[in-house]
């Protein structure tokens, strides 16, 4: 990229994200984008993929097309780049008919640079020709294919309605075609290169180790107890629990809500008015554990889920890193717990099984997707790095410069979590010899874990007792080792072919050949089990920040969500936060210094952050406006400036001396948003008088107070007053002096 254009990429970056500079592999693809040359970029949950293909069409001027698979994928991030100034939209089934087309308008009429939009609506008749009209009939300028995995019947979540999308290069021979997926191997990789007919692309694989991430595998005992105990390690954060089947997610939900933990159920047989409910819950931060399919989480933000339970093992490594992924997306340390038993292996095949005989599926598939679990579990019982697992399997090298002296320090194994067992080979050995017994007694009948788990501890449940099973030289052996802890070292025996299941709607455990070579003693066994991690440890440490401004920041940036209807991470991100009560900004200029404070967040939130900041403070003896040293203002002079839309109209309508309520009404979003635009219209736009919103009296006493204060503080301002002015009244006053140059020389609130 030539200087000149990455300045203005720069430029654009920190004026609408607030950010000063991007990932190696951003910019390589954002060059190459801006060079007209197709690409795949293949980057981990929480990369910042967005970005790649946001930037582009901003500094050329020009409409892009995005290919996103889900409503609310597209809602949420039409959302967030309206709420930064950037001019989006969707084309999607759940909109009115006018909303529609009020985005036609904008596509029309040149002011839309990017469209949202799902494959299968993509390709309904007359849409492909109907896009032709836009950048005066030259159609987009780029397709960005979001999820562009789900175009591979070697992905893990293959879609037959991304197959056609082949055809938008016939249609737009001059589009460039820029591809994006979190996850996929080299395999998948050319495979959506040939599926999408890219033409010479460049091929940007990011790093996909998340050294911020601690892994841990856990072997399932009591699946609510152990998650439970997981989530009561995250309490007041947000978690997010799967399931593998509806039932279980209900099931999982019902029983955290029994124990005080406010958790809520979600998968795709609730409507869609359930589904958006827990949703929105989750994204405003009302509720933070949900307990969900694999549906949940494609296009949830919320950059401070601080865990991810997989209560049933996933069914492939791509599901895994995907879902994980959703953990830490703030970059700071997050915990990934898998419960892990062999029997999920079973299921898994079991149900590959049924859906190939209903699809007619080949057999090469079936072995595809068999080998998908077997992955899993390999990653489950082995005993090597977790972190360089995960990044031998996408084709990186783990690095070794990372590998510190106790390894990646980040998983379960490189923390030293897994204590091998005392005696392994002679624990094994009772637990086979039990199970010999068992059969024995039993004229060859096998049984389940649970009835194996009974006998060895010495349980007197009425099976066992009517089984004949006390009467076992084997009844009690291991009566002291935790029913947890044993039902681990069965499974350990399973994965190691030790022993094996038998069944599949009610598994049981039976010998293997194996098993006789453990009970003479010609085969040795290493069990381990795992501690109880006291703390979650990880990469990513930031300064220190005042954790009480932290917290009435994230009440006031619920407030300011729930107002809005948006999820809170697209007021703020949980990073911004710590920025802010690191710096604790109290006037414009140091507000604009914040990590992801762009000029339009700026003048949306200023004042309404800036003030809480300083009352916050005030109240607690704090400093404030702590900039560090060295740290340069952002530069944002050459980016362009669309307005958003609504603010727009909140201008136009101010202009004719609109009250409040009007606007509000009008625009639709909540009175303390249209107040904030006053603010804003009273600072850029420069009226002559605010009469139309502040009477005369009101702001000779405003003025009085500042000037005889020597402040804008409004909080000081507001009790010299006595109360009887509004912050609002204030804060528009104010505004007013400062668009005169005849603001008090003290900091504004």
């Amino acid at each position: 990229m030539v200087p000149e254009a990455r300045q203005h990429v720069l430029d654009a970056l920190a004026q609408y994200w607030g950010y000063t500079s991007l990932r190696p592999v951003q910019e390589e693809a954002i060059s190459l984008a801006m060079s007209g040359r197709d690409s795949l970029v293949v980057m981990p949950t929480g990369g910042g993929k967005s970005l790649c293909y946001q930037i582009p069409p901003l500094i050329q001027g020009r409409l892009s097309v995005v290919v996103s698979p889900l409503i609310a994928l597209m809602k949420d991030q039409v959302d967030g780049l309206r709420l930064i100034g950037y001019p989006a939209a969707a084309l999607h089934s759940g909109q009115e008919q006018d909303d529609q087309r009020e985005v036609w308008r904008a596509v029309d009429d040149g002011s839309l640079r990017l469209l949202f939009i799902a494959p299968e609506r993509l390709l309904m008749p007359g849409m492909l020709s109907r896009l032709a009209r836009a950048n005066n009939g030259r159609g987009p300028v780029a397709f960005a294919i979001d999820e562009a995995h789900c175009i591979s019947q070697w992905g893990h979540d293959f879609r037959p309605e991304y197959r056609r999308l082949r055809e938008l290069r016939d249609t737009y021979p001059r589009a460039v075609f820029n591809a994006f997926t979190a996850t996929a191997t080299p395999r998948v990789r050319d495979d959506i290169v040939a599926q999408l007919g890219l033409r010479d692309p460049g091929v940007l694989v990011g790093v996909f180790d998340r050294p911020n991430l601690v892994y841990r595998v856990v072997p399932k005992s009591s699946v609510y107890a152990q998650t439970l105990e997981i989530v009561r390690r995250h309490d007041k954060e947000a978690v997010i629990v799967y399931a593998i089947s509806r039932k279980n997610t209900e099931e999982l939900a019902d029983f955290l809500k029994g124990e005080k933990v406010a958790a809520e159920a979600y998968h795709a047989g609730m409507n869609a008015d359930q589904r958006k409910r827990v949703q929105d819950a989750f994204a405003q931060e009302r509720i933070n554990v949900v307990v969900a399919t694999v549906a949940f989480g494609m296009g949830i933000d919320r950059s401070n889920v601080r865990c991810v339970v997989h209560s049933s093992m996933p069914k492939s490594i791509e599901h895994y890193q995907q879902e994980t992924g959703r953990a830490g997306r703030d970059g700071l340390p997050a915990e990934c717990v898998l419960l892990y038993s062999g029997g999920d292996v079973v299921r898994w095949n079991k149900l590959i099984e049924m859906g190939g005989e209903e699809s007619g599926a080949s057999k090469e598939w079936l072995k595809h997707q068999r080998d998908h679990v077997g992955e899993v579990q390999s990653f489950a019982v082995g005993a090597a790095c977790r972190h360089q697992f995960l990044s031998e399997y996408f084709g990186q090298p783990y690095q070794p410069g990372v590998l510190s002296a106790q390894g990646c320090g980040a998983c379960d194994v490189c923390l030293g979590e897994l204590e091998s067992v005392p005696d392994s080979t002679v624990v094994a050995q009772k637990i086979i010899s039990c199970v010999a017994r068992m059969n024995r007694a039993s004229g060859g009948l096998t049984f389940g874990v649970g009835h194996l788990v009974g006998v060895l501890r010495g349980s007197m449940a009425k099976q066992i007792v009517e089984r004949g099973h006390d009467t076992l030289t084997t009844f009690g052996l291991l009566r002291d080792t935790h029913q947890a802890v044993l039902s681990g070292f069965v499974n350990q025996l399973i994965d190691m072919g030790l022993l094996q299941r038998t069944g599949d709607q009610y598994p049981t455990v039976d010998l293997t050949d194996a098993s006789w070579e453990v009970m003479r003693g010609e085969r040795k066994v290493a069990l381990v089990s795992a501690k109880v991690p006291v703390a979650v440890t990880g990469e990513a440490e930031q300064e220190p920040f005042d954790t009480g401004v932290f917290e009435a920041l994230r009440a006031l940036r619920a407030q300011l969500a729930s107002e809005r209807g948006v999820p809170a991470y697209i007021i703020f991100s949980d990073n911004s936060l710590r920025d802010m009560a690191r710096i604790r900004p109290t006037n414009a200029e140091t507000f604009r210094r914040v990590t992801g404070v762009g000029e339009a967040k700026a003048r949306e939130f200023g004042h309404i952050f800036t003030s809480a900041i300083a009352d916050t403070c005030a109240n607690n003896g704090l400093a404030t406006n702590q900039v560090p040293k060295g740290q340069p203002p952002k530069r944002t002079a050459s980016a362009p400036r669309p307005r958003n839309p609504q603010k727009a109209t909140s201008f136009e309508m101010f202009k004719s001396r609109a009250n409040i309520a009007d606007v509000a009404e009008r625009v639709g979003l909540a009175l303390s948003t249209i107040r904030a635009h006053l603010v804003d219209f009273i600072e850029t736009e420069k009226p002559g008088d605010i009469g139309a919103w502040v009477d005369s009296e009101t702001y000779r006493a405003v003025t009085d107070a500042a000037r005889n204060l020597s402040t804008q503080r409004m909080k000081f301002i507001f009790e010299h007053l006595g109360g009887q002015v509004s912050y609002d009244h204030i804060a528009f006053v104010l505004a007013h002096l400062r668009s005169k140059g005849e603001a008090p020389a003290g900091e504004p609130s």
